[in-house]
């Protein structure tokens, strides 16, 4: 017998190339797996954004994620939050749709539920045409309601209040509140970690995750003379037809706020929730969610 380099076989030596290069082989198939289950981080458009699982709190994108912005509508969930902590809340009490919900988003040019003067409207429905439309008259029907005062500056003040407080309960840090409905005076901001937390929050509650993945409705509403009328809405969140799994939250958009969007969908029994604020446009903010979106249910 012939003996090889070092008195290993040709045989033996062919064995043991033949070994290390498919150990090579697998290493490298190993190093491109493990390179494919960590996707690049997304690059989106908005000044800031957040995403976290929703069941264990991890976060899973950031951008600028605690610096104060603006947030426009996606204030209407802390409005939603409010009204729905109320102590011995009945979802179907009536409220008489007053003047000066009408006059308010005529002089402000806000989104509308479009309420009728004088129709009465229960508490629930309110729900959906602040969260569908993003109705800002709905916003101050239900700021005079579940604010306390003998006035109804004074109701909206208290209401106002209890958004900041429930805000304070949650730790949030970079949050304030100085309107029910996002048309602020200058001290309305938030940060996507923490409208992140806020919408969390919200989605606790069985009421308001049946009104926010709800795609449009039809609600008949008493009128002033008793009879009734049928008002229609349509979710803003275009992105509950778009998106595999969406289950909510809030469109936001303003001349200081730009584009906004919180969002949650559920994937394979993980929910990831998250935020972007201060996107280009109203395509923009969806790309923007849909990439980081996407990026955090590989993570």
């Amino acid at each position: 017998m012939k003996i090889g380099i070092k008195g290993i076989s040709r045989a033996s030596a062919t064995a043991t190339v033949a070994l290390t290069a498919g150990a090579v082989l697998a290493g490298s198939v190993f190093a491109a797996t493990a390179q494919a289950a960590t996707p690049p981080t997304p690059t989106i458009a908005a000044k800031g954004g957040y995403v976290m699982n929703n069941g264990t709190a991890k976060t899973l994108f950031t951008k600028a994620a605690d610096t104060r912005r603006s947030t426009g509508s996606t204030t209407k969930i802390m409005t939603a939050k409010v009204v729905l902590a109320q102590k011995n809340l009945n979802l179907d009490s009536k409220v008489t749709i007053q003047k000066a919900y009408s006059d308010y988003i005529v002089s402000k040019g806000a989104s509308s539920a479009h309420l009728i003067v004088g129709d009465k409207v229960t508490v629930r429905q309110l729900l959906y045409g602040l969260m569908l439309p993003s109705g800002c008259d709905a916003a101050y029907a239900l700021a005079d309601k579940f604010g306390t005062g003998t006035s109804r500056s004074a109701r909206v003040k208290s209401f106002i209040g209890k958004m900041n407080a429930s805000a304070k309960s949650l730790g949030l840090k970079n949050t304030h509140f100085d309107s029910f409905d996002g048309i602020g005076n200058g001290s309305n901001y938030s940060t996507p970690r923490d409208l992140t937390k806020i919408a969390s929050s919200a989605m606790k509650n069985s009421t308001f995750r049946t009104v926010v993945k709800t795609k449009s409705t039809k609600q008949k509403v008493t009128t002033k003379s008793g009879g009734y009328r049928y008002m229609s809405w349509s979710n803003t969140n275009t992105m509950l037809s778009s998106y595999s799994g969406a289950i909510g939250v809030k469109t936001g958009s303003g001349p200081t706020a730009k584009y906004c969007l919180v969002f949650a969908a559920t994937r394979n029994g993980k929910t990831v929730i998250g935020t972007v604020l201060a996107s280009t446009s109203a395509t923009t903010r969806t790309a923007d969610m849909k990439k980081i979106m996407d990026y955090s249910f590989k993570k």
